[in-house]
């Protein structure tokens, strides 16, 4: 007799396994990482109180004056960004670029006083960003977080199903307390899993749109600006993107794949001793800038990037909490000329939406009633993961992997293999692994599973 073939329901608890391991490791990290980050407001002012907190003043020491003393403080340095106090009680801080150290340069914006130094890319906060976009191994990272986050979705599909309430509410709903053991592990994995996963979905895909490659080509069709905005100015190659870092964020989301235009044109350039391709030589201030920001009422808490070359433009940029007060300004170096101002109502339907779902996943977006939420959700991860590791640990046959036995007298369910063809476009790095995993599933441990059989049954 003809054994039928492994049904779906066979292959999302292998999928699942097979997610799980990989990915739990990555979610414990993310879910770390990610509380460290989340309540950085907090954290920095505790750790930082002496650089961040100055008594608030009468008379505000102009920026071009703050630079000068920064720039005497570190003469062979170059000045990468300003930062102008939030509010009267707080520093005015430079991003400056040391002997090869990027350092966070602190100033009492009413004295004048340099307040002191960080680095900023060995701070704990940068460390936690850096380890949560890209474990601090650049591209490599990046793509492993893409991969752990894409197959994050593949286990919350692949969970909700084989967990969905057939008839019983105990062990899917809330945890059987009573047992012991495997059972209430069990019982813990389901229930957070279950109440867990439209938030880990929404935590999972807003922290997706910011990989390298997912994440740049989701940005290139739906991030999309009237070619109009852009008609008025001498454009460059260079994409604002290249103004985020692993450890820094300077313009929205939303901003990413915009060009940046250039200052002037050549004849200027040649005017003020500078080719193409030469250094900055900014004829404006950089008070004029700060004026700019203020008289285009910049929500406070933007940035100031300076120009690098002769075609550079000083950037204005605030990723603000709430994304309705986004402002991303590129400024003529040589006129001070506003040439670009774009704002939360240029943005798409689907780049407020994901600006918003970002600012959700930071903990930004109402306050600390949002660091709560997500904090439970982080919590959520962790207990998930570990109690997921754990049923595999106690379950598993002594010295085996214990991966799930193909069983083929369970429900066909068609609508699961096509969410799971769903997602394999939609995530290609998914697919790819996903056809990688079926082979070495196919090749290795059927072949692994039948030699230990075989061994089984001849002893």
């Amino acid at each position: 007799m003809k054994q039928p073939k492994p049904n779906f329901y066979n292959l999302a608890w292998r999928w699942h396994f097979y997610a799980g391991l990989f990915v739990a490791p990555f979610m414990v990290m993310l879910a770390l990482t990610g509380v460290i980050y989340l309540f950085k407001p907090q954290l920095d002012s505790l750790m930082y109180d002496s650089l961040m907190n100055v008594p608030a003043g009468h008379h505000s020491v102009p920026a071009d004056d703050l630079l000068k003393r920064v720039k005497d403080a570190y003469p062979q340095a170059t000045i990468k960004q300003y930062l102008p106090p939030v509010n009267a009680e707080r520093s005015a801080q430079f991003v400056v670029l040391n002997g090869g150290n990027e350092l966070n340069v602190f100033v009492d914006p009413y004295h004048g006083d340099i307040l002191g130094e960080q680095d900023a890319k060995k701070n704990l906060q940068a460390v936690a960003r850096a380890i949560h976009g890209e474990l601090m191994i650049g591209t490599v990272g990046d793509r492993l977080i893409e991969l752990a986050a894409g197959w994050g979705i593949v286990l919350v599909v692949s969970g909700v199903f084989l967990w969905w309430p057939r008839g019983q509410a105990a062990g899917i709903l809330w945890p059987r307390l009573s047992s012991r053991g495997r059972v209430l592990w069990r019982d813990l994995h389901a229930v957070t899993g279950f109440w867990g996963a439209a938030f880990l979905l929404v935590m999972l895909l807003s922290g997706m749109t910011w990989t390298g490659f997912w994440g740049k080509q989701y940005a290139g069709v739906w991030n999309v600006f009237p070619d109009a905005m852009w008609n008025d100015m001498p454009k460059s190659d260079v994409e604002a993107r290249s103004l985020n870092t692993a450890t820094r964020q300077t313009v929205p989301w939303a901003m990413e794949n915009t060009p940046m235009p250039m200052s002037g044109d050549h004849a200027e350039h040649m005017a003020h001793g500078g080719a193409q391709a030469g250094p900055a030589a900014p004829t404006i201030s950089l008070q004029d800038v700060q004026n700019i920001a203020v008289q285009r009422k910049v929500e406070p808490g933007y940035s100031i990037t300076f120009p690098t070359t002769a075609t550079g433009v000083f950037t204005i940029a605030v990723f603000a909490d709430d994304p309705r007060n986004d402002a991303t300004l590129h400024v003529d170096q040589y006129t001070g000329n506003v040439l670009a101002d774009v704002r939360w109502e240029h943005y798409g339907v689907v780049a407020r939406a994901t600006e918003t779902g970002v600012m959700l996943h930071e903990g930004k977006m109402f306050g600390v009633l949002n660091q709560i939420i997500v904090l439970l959700i982080c919590l959520m991860i962790l207990l998930s993961a570990v109690s997921g590791v754990v049923i595999w640990w106690k379950r598993r046959p002594q010295g085996k992997f214990g991966v799930p036995p193909l069983r083929h007298d369970l429900p066909k369910w068609k609508t699961g293999v096509a969410i799971m063809l769903v997602l394999a476009v939609a995530f290609p790095l998914v697919g790819a692994s996903l056809v990688v995993v079926w082979l070495l599933d196919r090749v290795l441990l059927s072949r692994f599973t039948r030699q230990t059989e075989s061994a089984s049954s001849s002893s």
